[in-house]
């Protein structure tokens, strides 16, 4: 892994992945990586893709502690310390690229359940993707960008 000194000065950084970084969830061996020192996620390796625009201005929040050990819809288990989140719509396993209008801090989430079940409500997010973004962290509700990985 590059140390963290050369992140800073490289905006991107094209790794190959070797067998001693693998993660099931968020790498794939055989796949040339983006490491966006800018961007957090859950390893700092995004596959390489295009951004595609989805929503400007979306209504994001963050699922209770109760949820957290209980199954998805998707059939997975929910972890609040991973990068994960619901969407009403949005295909299972779809990457997200999720920003915060008022700081520009942004988060890759995996969508892995669905949700939010409040109207004005557009993503919920895992609880770590949104405190890692947010700037008002007890508010409870932000305004987002969110982008997809095509």
């Amino acid at each position: 892994m590059p140390k963290k000194d050369s992140l800073q000065k490289n905006k991107s950084l094209i790794i190959k992945p070797e067998k001693s970084l693998s993660s099931k969830d968020t790498i794939d061996k055989n796949k040339t990586l983006l490491v966006h020192p800018e961007i957090i996620s859950d390893t700092l390796f995004v596959e390489k893709g295009k951004l595609k625009f989805f929503k400007k201005e979306a209504h994001a929040s963050y699922y209770a502690d109760k949820f957290n050990g209980k199954r998805t819809t998707s059939g997975k288990k929910f972890d609040n310390k991973k990068y994960t989140a619901a969407h009403k719509k949005l295909p299972f396993g779809t990457k997200v690229k999720v920003t915060n209008l008022s700081n520009g801090k942004s988060v890759i989430v995996e969508i892995i359940d669905r949700g939010p079940f409040v109207k004005s409500r557009e993503i919920d997010l895992s609880k770590r993707a949104y405190m890692e973004i947010a700037s008002n962290k007890p508010g409870g509700v932000m305004m987002v960008k969110m982008e997809l990985f095509e």
